[in-house]
């Protein structure tokens, strides 16, 4: 039985990766596109999983259908777990990948390597209804590098390096990338819950 679910996102890169995890699922994924009239959603909580709670029953109230909705964003330890929650407009509202990674990277300026660890967190919200909502996280830890490299992914990808790939987000092909980001690990235990009949029971 095929299932339709909303994405809760408009973000090309985003939609590209979790069709990409989620391929083998019996679902027909729609995207914000299929509701010209949906609203902007305020993100307005001060945590990741609440975030991702407000877009995913947002969608569903407005859709009638479950939808699926993730938060994510990065955490530096010198910089007090910052950008966190405010990941995609760390450098201003209407700001570019480019402008938060140039952003980042003059804080980072001085600081050593030893003092650069990083870790990428994604929150996927589940909601069959609204009154059926549930939360998985994913995250992967790295280390901020000093300049941009690689030009595969989004965001914050070319500065979030692997040391035991000793390669960046953004070096890395989507399918590689798939098998170990936050979003990856998150989606794939939204998977395993929609495989187990959380959308049918």
């Amino acid at each position: 039985m095929i299932t339709r679910i909303v994405l809760a996102t408009n973000n090309k890169y985003k939609i590209r990766e979790i069709k990409n995890i989620w391929v083998d699922l019996p679902v027909e994924i729609l995207t914000l596109k299929d509701f010209p009239g949906f609203p902007k959603v305020e993100e307005t909580g001060r945590n990741f999983e609440e975030n991702a709670i407000i877009k995913a029953t947002a969608i569903c109230g407005f859709t009638n259908l479950p939808s699926v909705a993730d938060d994510s964003g990065l955490e530096v330890d010198a910089l007090d777990q910052a950008p966190g929650v405010l990941s995609s407009r760390f450098a201003g509202e209407h700001c570019s990948f480019q402008d938060n990674n140039r952003k980042l990277l003059q804080l980072m300026q001085e600081i050593p390597l030893e003092k650069r660890r990083a870790k990428f967190v994604c929150v996927v919200a589940l909601a069959k209804n609204l009154d059926r909502i549930v939360t998985v996280r994913g995250e992967v830890k790295g280390i901020i590098t000093s300049e941009e490299k690689g030009v595969n992914g989004f965001g914050y990808d070319p500065v979030f390096y692997l040391p035991h790939l000793n390669r960046t987000f953004a070096q890395l092909t989507l399918e590689e990338k798939n098998k170990i980001s936050h979003r990856a690990q998150a989606f794939g235990k939204a998977k395993e819950l929609i495989q187990k009949g959380f959308l049918y029971a």
